[in-house]
């Protein structure tokens, strides 16, 4: 196809400077014979027959720029290589110029296919590390599950150890009595407890009264009852004394009553000393025992809370983790499905199959794409031009290019079939001209215009070359000459019109022309 497209890109250059040669020497003629008809004065007798003359006609006038250039698809799908790695085997490869017909886009007819049996074996392994990693981050996310019940039954825990001091100092010290001193020892943690401030704390008329409260009472109480035995049997020792002295009473009575005196004596001075001790050491340790207890139940709350974040944070950390293991060896494994899928490269649509060397006529020829070469990501291996919308690539001459406008009506003929003309229309027209090409080139501009013929045509193949005639404008009913009879003199254009057998030059102005004809629009 490129050197086809080389060839053509010569022959158009050689077919554009003969078209101008032709035009040249049949000006330089029409106006050498011209010039010399004026300057010999032949005769009046022979000047009809030494010079020919031809009266200005009102007529239509078509203006065509014609031109060759090759058949292209104006739509095309490219087959690349969609398979990484250092390259791939073709195993497989339909030859090229076959026909993909619908039927076959339809039924997923297998174009090319890539050696993947490495590929298949990685897809293995990287499979049996997702199911790996897939436990894991199961694993992860019942941990994590676990974590956040476990953190709800420590917090819960503590507040209920929080709770239960409470409840223990309150019913230890009563309800006001608790909070006071709870309030106290929070605002200053090294404060002392002073047995006269729980005193005052248990004597708090609002107090509910704890234990302590009705501990303190019971030995209160029986300080109170042991002294009032004292004072009864001191009272009957000395009326039993009495007694003695008048013989009325024995001395194993005074005897009797004199050891009822000694141990109430000693009952009142151990419930002294009891509730001494009590005031003293039980009930300071006591309050310090559950105020610590209550404590340190609200600081292991807050230990709890810190504890169950921390334990949580890593947990989510280790979800996390293994959630992102997962999901990169899932895009991992879906990424060699796909690319095991690429493998099979099925017909996406109907044309004919071209390979990707096809476009480099010296690659085409020297290393032409077959089944056991390597081929890369990115690597074109065929293209399938629509052979429903195609069109002809020429390159239309500077002269001409602004006569030719996208929209255009044009008549395409293919060399292989010239008696079948086929229609189209202008689609596009190069802004710049063409890159200069070295020695190959012309020296002429010429701007790369894109022509669509209508229809679908099974016989119009790509690279085919075409001529195409465009049709740039149809003017009706205008005054058109030959344009061999205008002259250019001093810048000025002339006709000579016979006048009584004499030529008279006579200034005009031109429109429009074509090779043949050119229309006078005064003069």
């Amino acid at each position: 196809m490129g050197r086809n497209k080389r060839q053509g890109t010569v022959a158009k250059a050689r077919k554009g400077r003969r078209h101008w040669l032709i035009v040249l020497v049949m000006a330089i003629a029409a106006t050498a014979f011209v010039l010399a008809g004026w300057m010999r004065k032949p005769a009046a007798d022979d000047l009809g027959a030494a010079r020919a003359t031809f009266t200005a006609r009102r007529d239509e006038l078509i203006i065509t720029v014609i031109e060759t250039g090759n058949i292209k698809a104006q739509q095309s799908t490219d087959i690349m290589c969609d398979v990484g790695g250092r390259g791939m085997e073709i195993e497989s490869i339909v030859p090229e110029g076959t026909v993909i017909t619908q039927e076959d886009v339809d039924n997923g007819r297998i174009l090319c296919q890539l050696n993947s049996s490495e590929l298949e074996d990685y897809y293995s392994r990287e499979k049996t590390e997702l199911s790996q990693d897939q436990a894991s981050y199961l694993q992860a996310q019942e941990a994590h599950l676990i974590q956040l019940k476990q953190n709800e039954s420590d917090i819960a825990a503590a507040q209920l150890a929080v709770e239960f001091g409470k409840l223990d100092l309150q019913n230890h010290l009563g309800k006001s009595a608790a909070e006071k001193l709870a309030a106290q020892v929070e605002h200053d943690p090294n404060a002392t407890i002073e047995m006269s401030v729980l005193l005052e704390f248990l004597g708090e008329p609002n107090s509910l009264g704890g234990e302590a409260l009705q501990t303190l009472k019971q030995y209160e109480n029986d300080i109170l009852l042991a002294d009032g035995q004292f004072q009864k049997y001191t009272d009957v020792l000395a009326g039993t004394q009495k007694l003695y002295d008048a013989n009325y009473a024995s001395a194993l009575d005074l005897k009797s009553a004199e050891l009822d005196v000694d141990r109430f004596r000693v009952q009142k001075e151990s419930a002294d000393e009891a509730l001494n001790l009590f005031k003293l050491y039980g009930l300071p340790k006591q309050t310090k025992q559950l105020l610590s207890d209550y404590s340190e139940a609200k600081r292991e709350l807050v230990r709890t809370y810190a504890r169950t974040r921390s334990e949580l944070a890593q947990a989510e950390v280790r979800l996390e983790s293994t959630k992102a293991a997962y999901d990169l060896q899932t895009e991992r494994v879906e990424k060699l499905r796909r690319e095991i899928a690429a493998c099979t490269i099925r017909a996406p649509s109907p044309g004919i199959v071209i390979y990707g060397t096809s476009a480099d006529w010296e690659q085409r020829r020297e290393d032409p794409i077959e089944v056991g070469d390597q081929v890369r990501r990115g690597q074109k291996i065929f293209s399938i031009p629509n052979s429903n919308l195609m069109g002809v690539q020429l390159r239309v001459h500077e002269a001409w290019v602004n006569m030719v406008k996208p929209g255009q009506q044009a008549k395409v003929t293919v060399e292989a079939h010239p008696d079948t003309p086929f229609q189209g229309k202008v689609t596009s027209v190069a802004p710049l001209p063409d890159p200069q090409r070295g020695w190959l080139d012309s020296g002429s501009k010429v701007y790369t215009t894109q022509v669509t013929i209508d229809g679908s045509h099974d016989i119009i193949k790509p690279g085919m070359s075409a001529k195409v005639e465009i049709l740039a404008d149809h003017l009706h009913d205008v005054v058109i000459v030959p344009v061999q009879v205008v002259a250019n003199r001093g810048g000025r254009k002339v006709c000579y019109i016979e006048n009584g057998g004499t030529p008279e030059e006579r200034e005009v102005r031109t429109g429009a022309f074509n090779d043949i004809f050119v229309e006078i629009v005064s003069g």
